[in-house]
């Protein structure tokens, strides 16, 4: 792995090179001291998506986050995007990091990324958090026509605008006028933004769900329109060992709306006390 960034663990996080199997090139982040948490974002988004909470966690845990391949600073090839391959990358990074073991939390895309590292590594998982997302296919409760009919918009500032009000309350919105780093990456080739939708839609874990050994956090927004919340408590009947918290007034992206209890929801279940 290459260090790109001397800085120190109190400093902004230090941007490393790994390797996935395939020869793929991923950028990740580092950034505190502590039990490692890996914080996976949604689709078509790096590691900025964090920027505003990782903070959070660092009185106790390092925070390692990575460009998803098509995005950031990694490799963006024509080929091999899907959420397994995503969680194999996850993997990599880790063996390039030394870390045999770590805290996951996902939240959306991100949430399904998690949930193939926690069935086919579940010795690579102490704790597991999934934030506003799906099991995936025919079981999975979708977004309605409307949402992907706005997201479709052949205006861009208008699909942006749609995004915005489907990651954020109008009230929220009114004192944090932005600019958001959930948006999706500006940087992204068009091959890997449709390979990063293809990657998302074609998520189907159900099956394999039950596999799940780890303690498990299910956290959604009530007023998600994105991964509906109904897609929670399917989550929790196919993981055997859940617990669950539904932000009243949220949508896709409590986990900035919802900052203080949310971050405070999550330290304390990764400390072991919820």
């Amino acid at each position: 792995m290459t260090n790109t960034n001397a800085k120190t663990d109190t400093d902004s996080p230090r941007q490393a090179f790994a390797r996935a199997a395939d020869g793929t090139t991923l950028a990740c982040q580092r950034q505190g001291t502590g039990f490692p948490l890996v914080l996976l974002a949604g689709q078509a988004n790096n590691h900025h998506w964090w920027d505003g909470i990782r903070a959070d966690f660092h009185a106790t845990h390092s925070t390692i986050t990575l460009d998803y391949r098509g995005t950031g600073a990694s490799a963006k090839p024509r080929h091999d995007y899907s959420t397994e391959q995503f969680g194999d990358d996850v993997i990599a990074v880790l063996d390039d990091l030394g870390i045999g073991r770590a805290d996951v939390y996902g939240t959306s895309m991100g949430g399904r990324v998690a949930q193939w590292i926690a069935v086919r590594h579940p010795e690579r998982i102490r704790r597991l958090v999934l934030g506003c997302t799906t099991p995936g296919g025919p079981h999975a409760v979708e977004r309605d026509a409307s949402v992907r009919r706005a997201l479709a918009q052949p205006d861009p500032e208008a699909a942006r605008q749609a995004l915005i009000d489907l990651m954020y309350s109008p009230a929220w919105r009114a004192t944090h006028p932005g600019p958001y780093a959930t948006l999706g990456d500006p940087g992204m080739p068009p091959h890997a933004r449709h390979g990063h939708l293809l990657a998302s839609n074609r998520h189907d874990a159900w099956d394999a769900l039950p596999a799940v050994t780890a303690p498990t956090l299910i956290l959604h927004g009530d007023q998600d329109r994105m991964a509906p919340p109904d897609n929670l408590p399917l989550l929790a009947a196919r993981i055997p060992d859940t617990r669950t918290h539904l932000f009243r007034g949220a949508r896709h992206a409590y986990f900035e709306e919802c900052r203080a209890e949310a971050s405070t929801l999550v330290s304390a279940f990764l400390g072991g006390e919820v």
